[in-house]
């Protein structure tokens, strides 16, 4: 993570032993191409909630959502990128070493995901009744 931040960057993509995506320091990381839903299968990386949430919202919305190993390479030319994880939430991702994901902002795919989401968590949608607890 320091190398990440001395070079500007908020955040660090760990790699896995073999060179291959596995998480944020602190997130589960996803990506989009061609409309698909890719994430790091849970070799390498720590199962979450929030991915687990994202990618059943995903599901929901009939995207195909695919768990394999990732390089960076594909990350490279990746249509959208995004964390996902208790403090990131969907926390859109617009560069990798230099070089812009997609077109360098946040994608359709991210900003409809992270809006289901925060729509489910802050309550304004009931999709999922069982995922909110009232806390008084």
């Amino acid at each position: 993570l320091q190398e990440a931040v001395n070079d500007g960057y908020d955040e660090a993509l760990l790699l896995d032993a073999e060179g291959f995506v596995a998480e944020g320091s602190g997130e589960n990381f996803f990506m989009v191409r061609d409309g698909v839903l890719y994430t790091p299968e849970l070799t390498s990386a720590l199962e979450g909630i929030t991915r687990d949430t994202v990618m059943r919202l995903a599901k929901d919305k009939g995207l195909t959502v695919i768990e394999k190993r990732i390089t960076r390479d594909e990350v490279y030319v990746a249509d959208e990128a995004f964390f996902t994880g208790t403090a990131a939430e969907v926390t859109p991702i617009r560069e990798l070493d230099n070089r812009a994901i997609g077109e360098g902002q946040p994608g359709p795919i991210t900003m409809a995901l992270q809006t289901q989401y925060f729509d489910q968590v802050y309550g304004r949608c009931q999709q999922y009744p069982d995922w909110n607890t009232l806390v008084l």
